[in-house]
């Protein structure tokens, strides 16, 4: 069993519809913050006559400050580990979909090699390489669809990790809520400690 964990960022009422239904949801890339890459697959999509694309996103970075502050902000934000081979086993249930690590490239590499089209739906720009992202692809050239569902086993969820910024005194109540949901008693919930830890600070009270 591999220890590679694809961790979703995402909030609060997304989280619970995911546990509720156990699916998870491909969308339209129009409303991604970055631009360039929602282009990219628009050009894609046009490229080769395509019905619907549609993508959901991982990181397989450890936590970073910049993972919550740009996709899980504020107290509402929450993570979810999920374990590799739990997704990629839901992956594989659903005709079409396609898994790959995302490739980030400079302005100056897309300059001296053009690039191929199936290439266009894995591939960003390098300042984004951070991200780490792992892509999850569906297309379809006769299906016109803005979402896609697609369900995966509760065992699939290694842990969830409330936001930085959720108020302590709220974290119990709101781990209680969660495991309250079928199939979530089991759970491991944690709050983020990212930008508050004990540890840290004591071992800046204690240099010499």
């Amino acid at each position: 069993m591999s220890n590679v964990y694809y961790r979703r960022y995402t909030d609060i009422p997304s989280l619970v519809g995911m546990l509720t239904t156990g699916e998870l949801t491909l969308l339209e890339p129009a409303t991604w913050d970055d631009k360039n890459d929602s282009y990219f697959l628009d050009q894609y999509k046009q490229k080769r006559g395509l019905e619907s694309v549609l993508a959901l996103c991982f990181t397989s970075a450890s936590e970073t400050y910049h993972h919550w502050r740009v996709f899980s902000p504020g107290p509402a934000g929450v993570c979810v580990w999920f374990k590799e081979e739990g997704i990629k086993a839901a992956v594989k249930k659903v005709k079409g979909l396609r898994i790959k690590p995302v490739d980030y490239l400079t302005v100056d590499e897309v300059r001296r090699e053009r690039l191929s089209v199936p290439r266009m739906p894995f591939v960003k720009r390098h300042p984004f390489k951070p991200e780490s992202e792992i892509r999850i692809l569906w297309e379809s050239d006769t299906d016109k669809r803005s979402s896609l569902a697609v369900p995966f086993e509760a065992s699939a969820i290694e842990r969830i990790t409330l936001s930085p910024w959720l108020h302590p005194s709220l974290t119990d109540p709101l781990k209680s809520l969660l495991k309250s949901l079928p199939k979530c008693q089991k759970y491991r919930i944690y709050r983020s400690t990212l930008v508050g830890n004990d540890e840290w600070k004591r071992h800046g009270r204690n240099a010499k």
